[in-house]
């Protein structure tokens, strides 16, 4: 890996997402030799994902290089890697780029779509956790329209236009409202030969609300939004299969679709090496006590999504957002110096600052810890919120003046099919080739 040996302790942190980046800046100025590895070179703020994957924002907006994040800074290093072992009895970590010892590793790994074990749903449905991912699916939502412009079969067209959300979390809604403006606004000056009216947006919960977690009132707000936006809410169906063409239900609904988003679940991106026993099955988390420490271990701490700091008030451990993964990166820094200067450890303590969703132009929700509140003054707040966490005055500049634009156009200007997406099911459909 070319770096250099040190008298000082080495702190290897794997991930450059919220956790680690948070970490990585809490360590700044110490006698510590600081290396972190990801497998891209740039740090993405996932909560606009469903912007680039809808045309509203283009990818390099909400990523930032990691190497400026670490610019300047003595015995700070990053490495372009994929970490693929752990060897804790030797304090190594295995990489497609070489081996590397530590004294302190830190697994910020974040998380991954689950799949629930279904292998049809994960070979034909879309994804939407990283900035490729994004594009992909902002082409295919395009290439659709396309499509759907040469055949002369009215199945097959509708299939096109048919549009599945599985999972009515904040993921799914927002994305939701997305299409939905996009179907209202924008697709039928760029499609007048079509009739968009025929596009469907379906969004399905396996539960009774959407937005589970967040207040009631926010529930049934976010969905009297996308139901007047024209998506239709279907609540407590749970999706059991896709082969590319049939949507399959627990009950006799069914949907025939050329495009299903998964959005229905996160787990763990996992590494292997570590034992078992400190590993939560299913959802792939790391068992940490309350110092972010992961059980069995002295010198392995995990962070973020990948932790799981089973509490009082979170059983289950903390909610796999922003928030916890960037207060446990900032807890973790001034332990980690704790133990430098052989100091006793503050445990973490998670302060709940809210939670919010946006369903579209002038519609969001809104829940603080003592005020909720729903329509353009939650927007409002949700973009400032949200500018406000972005990393670099470029993408907070950027950003804003694509929204301002979209605002004032009812448009979103980057509806590019940069890189066609090969569609895995075309071949699925029984009518004619397009």
């Amino acid at each position: 890996m070319n770096i250099p040996t040190t008298s000082f302790p080495r702190v290897v942190i794997i991930g450059g997402g919220f956790a680690g980046i948070t970490l990585v800046k809490g360590l700044r100025n110490l006698e510590l030799q600081v290396v972190l590895i990801d497998k891209h070179n740039y740090h993405t703020f996932q909560p606009l994902l469903y912007q680039v994957a809808t045309g509203g924002l283009e990818p390099d907006s909400i990523a930032f290089p990691i190497r400026k994040v670490i610019a300047d800074l003595p015995n700070f290093y990053f490495r372009l890697a994929e970490v693929t072992n752990i060897d804790s009895k030797n304090d190594t970590i295995e990489t497609t780029i070489g081996n590397l010892k530590y004294d302190y590793l830190v697994i910020a790994t974040g998380s991954t779509t689950n799949y629930f074990g279904n292998t049809n749903i994960e070979k034909f449905s879309m994804a939407m956790k990283s900035v490729p991912q994004s594009l992909n699916l902002r082409s295919l939502i395009i290439e659709n329209f396309e499509d759907a412009l040469l055949t002369s079969n009215y199945e097959e067209r509708n299939a096109l236009m048919n549009f599945v959300i599985v999972g009515g979390g904040p993921t799914g809604v927002e994305l939701a409202g997305a299409l939905a403006e996009m179907k209202n606004e924008i697709l039928p000056k760029d499609y007048p030969d079509l009739d968009i009216r025929k596009m469907q947006i379906n969004l399905v919960q396996g539960g009774n609300c959407l937005l589970k977690g967040m207040s009631e009132i926010a529930s049934k707000k976010a969905e009297d939004f996308l139901i007047k936006a024209g998506v239709s809410v279907w609540k407590n169906v749970k999706v059991t299969n896709y082969d590319g063409k049939i949507v399959s239900t627990a009950t006799d609904l069914k949907f025939e679709s050329a495009t299903v988003i998964w959005a229905a679940g996160v787990k763990g991106a996992k590494i292997n090496g570590l034992e078992n026993e400190c590993v939560i099955e299913r959802v792939e988390r790391f068992k940490v006590d309350e110092f972010n420490k992961v059980k069995g271990y002295k010198n392995i701490f995990a962070i973020g999504d990948i932790a799981c700091m089973n509490t009082e008030q979170y059983p289950k451990g903390h909610p796999m957002m922003a928030q916890p993964a960037i207060q446990q990166g900032k807890q973790l820094a001034k332990n980690i110096i704790a133990i430098i200067e052989n100091e006793p450890l503050k445990s973490f303590e998670y302060t709940d600052k809210g939670s919010m969703a946006t369903i579209g132009r002038n519609k969001a929700v809104v829940d603080l810890k003592k005020v909720r509140f729903q329509g353009f003054f939650a927007w409002f707040v949700w973009m400032f919120v949200h500018l406000f966490s972005l990393i670099g005055f470029r993408n907070k500049a950027i950003v804003f003046l694509n929204w301002v634009y979209n605002y004032i156009r009812f448009d979103r200007e980057t509806r590019l099919i940069i890189r066609p997406f090969k569609r895995k099911n075309k071949d699925s459909f029984s009518s004619q080739d397009l």
